[in-house]
């Protein structure tokens, strides 16, 4: 168990602290604490794997847990953003599905021997969803800031949507070959 994959599994395990503070009511200062945890797990995501790359530390764990454990922290915030009534269960639905879809496909093109590495449009939703949830766990209801969600929202369900057309087209030979 190498140090990268310790923090990917660090991220793992705050995503329940990070939602005892988002969905408990009455913890004093709560929100900010989930988006203190929320930042922490994120920037782990970072960290681990620019260490796994910069010392060779890569493996098969590592390869497997990490995107995992980024869909279990953003997929859990989406959630929790549907629970209380932040975000629309039809955009959380699409945000979801693409990260299956794209999961499936990556294990399609696995046993097909092709590694199908993130896109620049991946790397972007992916940033734009991150600032959207931070934004929406500490839910500060001012004009200007309701319209910068509102913003991060719908940019969010676009490059979630163009990212996996993106991956479609540049990887539509892995559903064309035979094997």
């Amino acid at each position: 168990m190498n140090l990268p994959n310790k923090i990917t599994l660090f991220r793992v395990f705050m995503i329940p602290l990070f939602l005892v503070f988002m969905l408990v009511p009455g913890i004093q200062y709560g929100r900010f604490i989930a988006a203190g945890i929320f930042i922490i797990a994120a920037l782990s995501d970072f960290v681990d794997g620019y260490i796994a790359r910069k010392h060779n530390l890569v493996t098969n764990f590592g390869k497997f847990m990490d995107p995992l454990a980024d869909k279990l922290l953003v997929s859990s915030a989406l959630i929790c953003f549907v629970e209380l009534k932040l975000l629309a269960a039809w955009i959380v639905i699409i945000i979801i599905a693409r990260e299956f879809i794209i999961s499936g496909f990556r294990l399609i093109a696995s046993d097909n021997g092709v590694v199908i590495a993130a896109s620049w449009w991946g790397k972007l939703k992916t940033n734009v969803q991150m600032i959207l949830s931070v934004m929406l766990i500490i839910n500060l209801d001012y004009p200007v800031i309701n319209i910068l969600e509102q913003v991060a929202i719908y940019l969010a369900v676009f490059l979630t949507v163009v990212s996996l057309i993106d991956y479609m087209i540049k990887n539509k030979r892995v559903f064309s070959e035979k094997h």
